[in-house]
This record gives structure tokens, C-alpha cells and sequence, in this order.
């Protein structure tokens, strides 16, 4: 009866043992999951801004290129009539009256 108590005592102690192993890699692990928690809120506060940066930036080049469209327009339009003032003292300068 002794040397079976004695036996159990042994194994108790064994599994003991092992329990504290297994506690200390638990927390380890948990350890391990709450800094990748961290770093993931982290990263995605970071993907947010950078959703938000990335349409403000879209915006501002749909207003430039709106713009370029409208300087764009105004240039032609400038063009047009820098060839019309140039025929018109063409044909001012040009001698339009006969002999």
C-alpha cells in the first residue's frame, strides 16, 4: 500500500510538472497572440488611413485633371482666336485696293 501511494505521489508530481510546462507554453502562446493582436490593430488603422489618403488623393486628380481639361479648352479656344486676329491684320496690312 505504500510503495502504491508512494507510485501515485510520484505521478502526481510528474503530472504537475508537466501542467506547469504546458501553463508556461500557454501563456507563452498567448503572449505571442496578444502581440499579434497589437500589431494587427495597428496595421489596420494604418490600411484605413491609407483607404482614406488614397480617395483624397483620387479626388485630387479627378479635380486636376478637370482642370487640365478646362485649360486645355481655354488654350484652343486662345489659338482660335490668335489665328483670327492674325487673318483679320492680314488682311489689313494687305493692299486690297486696285489700280
Amino acid at each position: 500500500h505504500e510503495q502504491l501511494l508512494k507510485m501515485m505521489e510520484e505521478r502526481m508530481m510528474d503530472v504537475e510538472q508537466k501542467l506547469r510546462l504546458v501553463k508556461r507554453l500557454l501563456q507563452e502562446k498567448v503572449n505571442q497572440l496578444k502581440e499579434q493582436l497589437s500589431k494587427n490593430t495597428k496595421a489596420d488603422a494604418m490600411v484605413k488611413d491609407l483607404y482614406v489618403e488614397n480617395a483624397q488623393l483620387l479626388k485630387a486628380l479627378e479635380v486636376t485633371e478637370q482642370r487640365q481639361k478646362s485649360a486645355e479648352r481655354k488654350n484652343y479656344l486662345l489659338e482660335e482666336k490668335i489665328a483670327n486676329l492674325n487673318r483679320i491684320v492680314k488682311n489689313l496690312a494687305s493692299p486690297s485696293f486696285g489700280p
